[in-house]
């Protein structure tokens, strides 16, 4: 092997080896414990304020109809932007059935904003300010140590970005919640790529 090939193939393992660290850290599983509340339980009532500045509660919100409560994890987030952006594009054909959306996220209330922005979302849009929402919902989890470093490459500093600064985020789950506060549908999956669809949405509001 020529010195030349030598240099080459160094300088590549030099360039490479970085990237592959950060693309182990990103793709590594998330050690999630919760597996979410089930169909059947009482939805724990929560109150926040949302992008409007108005109080929002669950209690109030059922009094009109069923519920469809979806939790994820930030603006930063593209899958979770796609998936409110497309509540927002269906939102009628969800109140046309009688009932509401709510979205919810560890996220500062400047960072809703933020969402807001990207999505055009008009349905209440709460910051989890003590990530207490999570919590009632079994939805939350702590992001690794390895993984915070590689959000962190990217910009993305959960110190910054989170109630209480905290590495806590959502599985992004849905909820429906039937004008009884009881828990009729569940989108419970680890995966954050995995959401549920808007037409699973209708179909599980009949």
């Amino acid at each position: 092997m020529s010195k030349k090939v030598k240099i080459i193939i160094i300088t590549l393992g030099i360039i490479l080896l970085p990237i592959a660290i950060l693309f182990f850290l990103i793709t590594s599983q998330d050690d999630i414990k919760n597996s979410g509340l089930r169909v059947g339980e009482s939805a724990p009532n929560f109150e926040g304020m949302d992008q409007n500045a108005n109080l929002v509660s669950l209690d109030s919100l059922t009094q009109t109809g069923p519920v469809v409560l979806i939790f994820y994890r930030g603006y930063w987030c593209p899958y979770c932007n796609k998936h409110l952006s497309q509540l927002q594009d269906s939102l009628q054909m969800i109140v046309n059935m009688g009932a509401s959306v709510v979205a919810i996220a560890p996220e500062l209330p400047e960072n809703v904003a933020k969402t807001i922005t990207k999505t055009h979302a008009t349905f209440p849009v709460l910051s989890d300010k003590n990530l207490e929402i999570m919590k009632l919902y079994k939805v939350d989890f702590v992001v690794g140590m390895g993984k915070s470093i590689a959000y962190g490459l990217f910009g993305i500093d959960f110190e910054e970005i989170n109630s209480l600064g905290a590495n806590t985020l959502p599985v992004p789950a849905t909820y429906i919640i039937d004008k009884y506060n009881k828990i009729q549908y569940v989108h419970f999956n680890p995966d954050y790529k995995s959401r549920e669809s808007i037409a699973g949405i209708l179909r599980n509001l009949e």
